[in-house]
């Protein structure tokens, strides 16, 4: 029987949003309701509120040693998912992070992969993405070179990721993708083909491409914040309090 993951990568420091007394991924963004009570809500739960709409039964958080309060936070289920923790020693990267979790991931299962401290939407866009392919949900943004650039075909193929590339040649970045845990296991041969040097997803999804590998990305993304600066905090309360967008 397969499964549907979802993988959150959580053992980054978040540097760029210090000091905080706690992990980035708790960061107050929003509220939520608990029953009739209005609570702060954790800015990684937009994530996973995307992946439970989207069928997601089990959850992976990949976290550092230091990030007990995480595990603390969340526990072991959230919604209808069951939640296990895979631990990251270093961090090295978000490639070395999704390859924390592989141990737990069959070849049919299914996953799906968001980065916790961005909220986007629509809230449906893992839903969006084909079934059993590679595929990547693509978002438009005013400054690609601070994300990675996707560059696909007519058809939507991915041709190249231009990672934080300065002039990127597409405004459209993936924030969000979908895979198998077939995919998982080939990317992570190839990753250690290349001595486990990819931190960044897109260098290694270009080799992928390179040796014959086929992925897809879809324009479907409407709205993508980066909650990891200050500035990014202040654009995601802007745009949860916004009439135009209810989260």
């Amino acid at each position: 029987m397969s499964h549907r993951w979802g993988i959150v990568p959580a053992a980054g420091l978040g540097t760029r949003i210090q000091p905080l007394a706690f992990s980035k991924e708790l960061l107050p963004v929003g509220t939520r309701l608990d029953g009739n009570v209005e609570r702060p809500r954790a800015v990684c739960e937009y994530l996973l509120e995307r992946m439970l709409t989207a069928g997601v039964t089990r959850v992976c958080f990949v976290i550092s040693p230091a990030k007990t309060d995480i595990v603390s936070y969340f526990g072991g289920r959230i919604g209808q998912a069951s939640i296990c923790y895979a631990v990251q020693q270093n961090p090295n990267g978000l490639c070395d992070a999704l390859f924390s979790a592989l141990p737990f991931v069959a070849p049919d299962d299914e996953i799906l992969v968001g980065l916790p401290d961005t909220v986007w939407f629509p809230i449906e866009g893992f839903e969006l993405l084909p079934g059993r392919q590679f595929s990547f949900l693509l978002f438009p943004v005013a400054k690609p070179e601070l994300f990675d650039a996707v560059i696909t075909d007519e058809a939507g193929a991915v041709e190249e990721i231009q990672v934080k590339t300065r002039g990127a040649d597409s405004k459209w970045v993936w924030g969000a993708f979908k895979l198998t845990g077939e995919h998982l296991a080939r990317l992570h041969r190839l990753w250690v083909q290349r001595n486990c040097e990819d931190q960044y997803i897109g260098t290694l999804v270009n080799a992928y491409l390179a040796e014959g590998g086929t992925a897809t990305g879809v324009k479907r993304g409407e709205v993508y914040v980066d909650v990891g600066t200050l500035h990014g905090y202040r654009e995601a309360v802007r745009v949860l309090s916004s009439n135009q967008v209810a989260a």
